[in-house]
């Protein structure tokens, strides 16, 4: 039986519907508007090379090495100093699970709590014998080179896996390969390998501790923050003078949570990674200020323990609370009688820290927000760079592209000589340009000349594969009737996806990696072809087989 098929308007198919909405998302998020004062001005966010701005060089302050020396001289060049009547070395054993124990004696008064400041990650006993005392060390030769170096360098010493037979340390101060060798001597060790700089794992999270630091103070969330070798990172400020730009960089962002253990010396406790959330500054009945912040189970646990071991849960004023901010003591105070009492049976996640005033509170929380550095930075370079060949290439660029949809618009409608199919063909590549640039708001991606460089290739690419779909379904003018439109629409689909298949997989690695500038280039590319595969070319389909029905060009009687 034939049946004559009910003629649907264009809103009524879902495909359409999504390309609408998907538009007035784009649009909304540009928000293009003209004011008298500023102009025509959008929400775009242009990068460094278009819209002008400063660059900062960052040194990243650290040294990879690898390292040897004896436990038993470890302690010796540790300890030389700390009694006043020396030690005496009594046993020095290896088990087979690599722990070796460690034995001296001393007639000194020995503190237990600054022995376990020392040798932190090691198991500390003492015991009488006659008039002396007696101290076992346990700990791993790797546990006995992390103490060393962090007792004379004094700072924060990471031990890495260069590979399956090499243990290499990560020293996180300045420091040269001389002064490192003068260290070693000094117990009888040597130094096997050395190179300034810091390892992959810290770079990184010195980048992503930064893009967030300075995205947030800026408003974007993907800066373009590059890393150059092991030693340094360079970051543009598009949009953002010289001065400004180094008070953002050189804003104290190594925080770090200490205990002081005896006199003047702490023993740290955890950095700004431990911090999970920070909260609104809060007043206290009796007029003070405090700053509401919660831990991880991690930083929770390590807060603990390093309150037993130092003496801070049964004698909280001896043995006081710091938080460090560059080297900067920005909060300093006991722990209150409730923590201490807690924190003797369990850990504590939720904290305050109180201060007496509302700006002493507000600063805290800023610190306390603004997350650790690994390794502190130096500034080592900086410039100011002018927007006027940037502006000239965005000029450049649009009337590029206009004149290419032009073209294009010319050549489809000299081809089939209808101007119902080139409209809508050019329509749709403008369609894509404006989502594409709807989501790099959204997702706050700062269009730098790659980036543009990327929206070209997403139309060129665009009117690849409308060319495909129309030439599948028109000949000489004239379309298939319906059953056969669907068959070879769905045909041209196959090659869409598989050409767009490829070029996500091809541009993955430079947006994964992010291989500099190209990463914007990579990350605009994809999400046009994602845009383009997902909204625009279905969308065509449906509005070219719409127009070619309503033109007669498709019989729609369709055996039901």
């Amino acid at each position: 039986m034939m049946e004559e098929k009910k003629k649907k308007s264009l809103l009524n198919d879902y495909k359409v519907i999504v390309l609408i909405l998907a538009l007035l998302i784009a649009v909304v998020a540009i928000g293009p508007w003209y004011s008298a004062e500023e102009g025509f001005y959008t929400r775009l966010d242009y990068g460094l090379d278009i819209e002008g701005g400063s660059w900062i060089q960052l040194q990243l302050n650290g040294a990879v090495a690898q390292v040897d020396a004896a436990p038993r001289d470890i302690v010796a060049g540790i300890l030389k100093t700390e009694y006043d009547d020396g030690i005496n070395i009594t046993g020095a054993n290896t088990d087979a699970t690599g722990t070796t124990t460690v034995t001296f004696q001393t007639s000194s008064a020995v503190n237990q709590t600054r022995l376990n400041y020392l040798f932190s990650g090691a198991d500390v006993s003492t015991r009488a014998v006659g008039s002396m005392t007696e101290v076992t060390i346990k700990d791993s030769k790797i546990g006995y080179i992390i103490s060393y170096l962090t007792f004379v360098y004094g700072t924060e010493v990471v031990p890495y896996q260069a590979s399956r037979e090499t243990i290499e340390y990560e020293i996180r101060t300045s420091t040269t390969q001389t002064e490192l060798n003068n260290h070693m001597a000094a117990v009888n060790g040597t130094v096997i390998a050395y190179r300034d700089g810091t390892t992959k794992e810290t770079m990184q999270t010195t980048i992503d501790v930064l893009n967030n630091k300075l995205g947030n103070g800026l408003g974007v969330k993907d800066l373009p923050i590059r890393a150059i070798g092991d030693e340094y990172i360079l970051v543009d400020f598009a949009g953002v003078e010289l001065n400004e730009a180094r008070g953002f960089v050189e804003t104290p962002g190594k925080f770090e949570i200490r205990i002081q253990t005896t006199g003047d010396e702490s023993v740290n406790v955890l950095y700004g990674t431990s911090i999970e959330g920070v909260s609104v500054v809060g007043q206290n009945s009796n007029s003070t200020y405090y700053v509401p912040f919660n831990l991880t189970e991690e930083g929770a646990r390590a807060l603990q323990q390093a309150a037993i071991n130092t003496g801070a849960t049964t004698n909280p004023e001896a043995h006081r609370l710091m938080m460090i901010l560059d080297d900067v003591v920005v909060y300093n105070a006991p722990l209150s009688p409730d923590a201490a009492a807690r924190l003797r049976t369990q850990p504590i996640y939720q904290w305050q820290a109180t201060t007496g005033g509302y700006e002493e509170a507000r600063q805290l929380q800023i610190h306390l927000r603004a997350g650790a550095l690994p390794v502190n930075v130096n500034i080592i370079g900086s410039g100011q760079v002018e927007a006027t060949l940037g502006q000239g290439f965005l000029k450049g660029a649009i009337i590029t592209a206009l004149i290419a949809m032009t073209i294009v618009a010319l050549l489809i409608y000299n081809r089939y000589r209808k101007i119902e199919i080139s409209l809508p063909m050019v329509a749709t590549s403008f369609s894509e340009v404006i989502m594409l640039l709807g989501l790099s708001v959204l997702i706050r991606q700062q269009l730098d000349l790659a980036a543009i460089a990327g929206i070209i290739a997403v139309i060129g690419t665009g009117i690849d594969h409308l060319v495909i779909i129309t030439e599948e379904v028109v000949h000489e003018g004239k379309a298939p009737s319906s059953k056969i439109y669907s068959a070879r629409i769905g045909k041209a689909f196959m090659i869409i996806f598989g050409a767009a298949a490829t070029t996500v997989i091809a541009m993955s690695p430079l947006a994964v990696l992010g291989f500099g500038v190209l990463k914007g280039f990579a990350i605009v590319t994809i999400s046009g072809v994602f845009i383009g595969v997902l909204i625009a070319r279905p969308a065509y389909a449906v509005i070219l087989k719409y127009i070619l029905t309503k033109k007669g060009m498709i019989d729609e009687k369709i055996l039901e």
